[in-house]
């Protein structure tokens, strides 16, 4: 399509084509490369110990988000989603919510920072694929925030020339229905996936043309609290084996077809949950990257070496010897 508009010229080499085509650190589940970000990168790109280096900090930084986050609260959903909605509570549904809701983030994150840290290894520059999601103050910017990549995708490639914003009312809510349809199928061709998208789809309609003012003027947290309360909803649909099964769990969470509000078993998840939940809820915002930074950099802008080394070293020791002990364990977005 890029070739056919123009934006880039035809790869005749064989070898910069299948190196693109091929190109392990993000082939599987992303960030999403396009050929025009990478045209001048097969040709010509800077290999570097600093580079190196900082593509091993990307690395690092995803590994411990995968194995020490993603894979713990996980864990932690998959054993509530195996108790049936016929014996969870609203409480208990709600902790296995909030336990999705970070392991998703988490693990995916995480494979794209590690796809990132290492295309850097090798001398190419990847986008950033997330950007703090979860601080979004609307769905729209949620949007903006969450697989940066796919979302740019659906807009060069199929919202833009359906027509984008700039045609009738009528015809950009076709627009973005269609986008979030296809959205949804692109995760899975079930029925889950489908209502997923158009969810979304129908939420940014709404935004767009009757909320916008009223966001407007309600305090940011508030606006968090909405967002973030509208994306956890929809991860139940994603989450599921079938439409069934997430319209079951959604419908335990607001009292229905479960048992009660809270027993000894809901108590018993909010105790051993608490701590790795509160942890896990502060690595979803900028701080303890910008209190990292602080530490890290004294007088004069001279990083603390010896800190940034002990730091990842300690990471990477602690990540390893999870994988160690654990079972296979893949990840999440790899079933998509």
């Amino acid at each position: 399509m890029d070739v056919y508009r123009g934006r880039v010229k035809a790869q005749h080499n064989v070898i910069s084509f299948g190196a693109y085509v091929s190109m392990f650190p993000q082939l599987i589940a992303g960030p999403i490369v396009r050929y025009a970000d990478v045209e001048k990168q097969l040709k010509r790109r800077a290999i570097s110990r600093a580079k190196f280096g900082e593509g091993v900090v990307w690395f690092i930084t995803g590994l411990g988000k995968k194995v020490l986050l993603a894979n713990n609260i996980g864990s932690v959903f998959e054993s509530i989603q195996a108790l049936g909605t016929s014996n969870t509570t609203v409480l208990t549904a709600w902790i296995g919510c909030f336990a999705y809701t970070m392991q998703i983030y988490f693990d995916f994150s995480g494979y794209s920072d590690m796809a990132i840290g290492l295309g850097k290894m090798l001398g190419f520059d990847f986008i950033q694929n997330f950007e703090y999601p979860y601080t979004a103050v609307s769905i729209t910017d949620f949007w903006r925030r969450w697989h940066i990549s796919l979302s740019s995708w659906f807009r060069e490639y199929v919202y833009i020339p359906l027509g984008g914003n700039r045609v009738s009312a009528p015809k950009h809510i076709r627009n973005l229905l269609i986008v979030w349809t296809l959205t949804g199928l692109w995760h899975g061709a079930a029925w889950n996936f489908i209502l997923w998208g158009l969810y979304y789809g129908i939420i940014l309609v709404f935004e767009k043309y009757f909320l916008s003012d009223v966001l407007d003027r309600i305090p940011t947290a508030l606006r968090r609290v909405y967002t973030l309360f509208l994306v956890m909803i929809g991860w139940m649909l994603f989450a599921a084996n079938s439409l069934g099964e997430a319209l079951a769990y959604i419908g335990t969470m607001f009292g229905v077809g479960g048992a009660g509000f809270a027993n000894m078993t809901a108590l018993y998840y909010l105790k051993s949950t608490a701590i790795l939940g509160i942890f896990a809820i502060v690595c979803c915002t900028p701080f303890p990257n910008h209190q990292f930074r602080k530490m890290v950099y004294r007088r004069r802008q001279k990083p603390g070496q010896g800190l940034v080394i002990t730091a990842y070293a300690l990471i990477l020791l602690i990540s390893t010897a999870y994988l160690v002990n654990a079972t296979y364990n893949p990840f999440l977005y790899f079933r998509f």
